[in-house]
């Protein structure tokens, strides 16, 4: 119930610091920094941190499969992930031959798709499995798949009120069923976000302020380091006070 709560407390943060107002339709570098700080990274990001911590205590989840793995593992999801990345990119972009454009989206939207991982897949997706663990591998895979896919494609409605149309859900939840898909193969919280990320610059590349697009804006990448550095702190804190060891089959 207290996943439930949390998502329902950032959808509704979301909600009134960015969907709301249009923040993402016009340039405002203030809003923006206030929904990064309160929505993407307390709520977001440190809040989902403190109901992992209890689940950890009570041994419902480990770190491998809320995705924080080890450094060379790490290193090694990200780059291929984002190698195969790049070739979407390079074919599919929807500003055409410009990088930078893509780059300034992808930073741009980088931590609500932080907050997205970690509540959508990591804080509500893992506890499920947990839940329905008895019923086997097939059962907790499938409803932890498609109940995140749904939670991560409501969440684009808080974001964006105006796109609450029958085809957006379908294209949203179809997404949230990929980085769902890749979450629960991959076990990777970094990856998974440079996942939602990307898709995330797809899917809302025209609702975006050419302001934040055309140009490099230092409160931007400013956000982005602050989300970013707030999931390695959680990387870090978790490594530190909680291990997990593997015991092979005899």
């Amino acid at each position: 119930m207290i996943p439930f709560t949390v998502y329902t407390a950032w959808m509704l943060e979301t909600f009134l610091l960015e969907g709301s107002t249009n923040l993402f339709m016009r340039f405002d570098p203030a809003g923006l920094f206030l929904y990064t700080i309160i929505a993407c990274i307390i709520t977001g990001t440190i809040l989902p941190l403190l109901c992992i911590r209890k689940a950890f205590i009570k041994g419902a989840v480990n770190m491998f499969q809320i995705g924080f793995r080890s450094l060379r593992r790490t290193i090694l999801a990200g780059v291929l992930t984002c190698i195969i990345g790049y070739g979407a990119v390079i074919i599919f972009s929807p500003f055409g031959t410009d990088r930078f454009m893509f780059a300034n989206a992808f930073l741009l939207l980088l931590p609500g798709a932080i907050a997205s991982v970690m509540i959508c897949f990591i804080l509500v997706g893992t506890h499920i499995q947990a839940f329905v663990r008895s019923g086997g591998a097939f059962l907790s895979l499938s409803l932890g798949i498609l109940v995140t896919a749904m939670l991560f494609g409501i969440t684009t409605f808080a974001y964006f009120p105006a796109l609450i149309v029958k085809e957006t859900i379908f294209v949203v939840v179809g997404v949230g069923i990929i980085a769902g898909l890749f979450f629960f193969a991959v076990r990777d919280v970094y990856a998974t976000t440079i996942v939602v990320g990307g898709c995330s610059v797809f899917i809302y590349a025209d609702r975006i302020n050419p302001q934040y697009l055309y140009n490099a804006v230092p409160g931007v990448w400013i956000n982005a380091g602050l989300a970013v550095f707030s999931l390695i702190g959680i990387h870090i804190y978790l490594s530190r006070n909680f291990t997990t060891i593997m015991i092979p089959d005899k």
